[in-house]
């Protein structure tokens, strides 16, 4: 297992959560939610640069949304895209990791711990971005590899 703290990143239509991970890459933990910028300013791809700097992350891991048969979707091109621009302005390699049923997973354990629906929205992309993190640590852990597969900064131009 590679030392050193990751970033996790959920991306939303609207919201992007982040999660890090302890130095040891054992334990995903929330970080905050990111507004999306969808006027092309990047204002969110700057923010989630300034939180991987400030937290001197050696990798990104961006989940994949894939539909349940593996095949890709709408939201999986804008992931793959926000991944790619992602990696285009931070200089540690930008990972993505396929995330099918995170959120469904967050919005369980949210309502099994008694938060009401509506408290949900403002945490709920930072959970998804947890169990997205977790799993590809776990992944990492059991197999020895870096988990999902790198971004080529360069596909979508």
């Amino acid at each position: 297992m590679r030392h050193g703290v990751r970033l996790g990143v959920d991306v939303g239509t609207a919201r992007i959560g982040l999660a890090r991970c302890d130095s040891r890459g054992m334990l995903a933990t929330p970080v905050e939610t990111v507004q999306r910028d969808r006027r092309g300013a990047a204002v969110d791809v700057t923010r989630i640069a300034a939180v991987c700097r400030e937290l001197e992350a050696i990798e990104i891991i961006v989940g994949l949304p894939l539909a349940l048969s593996g095949s890709h979707t709408a939201s999986t091109a804008d992931a793959t895209g926000f991944a790619e621009s992602l990696q285009r302005v931070v200089p540690v390699p930008v990972r993505l990791v396929d995330e099918r049923l995170s959120t469904v997973t967050a919005q369980s354990a949210l309502r099994s711990s008694g938060k009401k629906a509506k408290a949900h929205r403002p945490v709920i992309d930072q959970v998804a971005a947890v169990i997205i993190l977790q799993h590809a640590l776990d992944t990492e852990r059991a197999s020895g590899k870096p988990p999902g597969s790198a971004v080529n900064p360069n596909e979508g131009s």
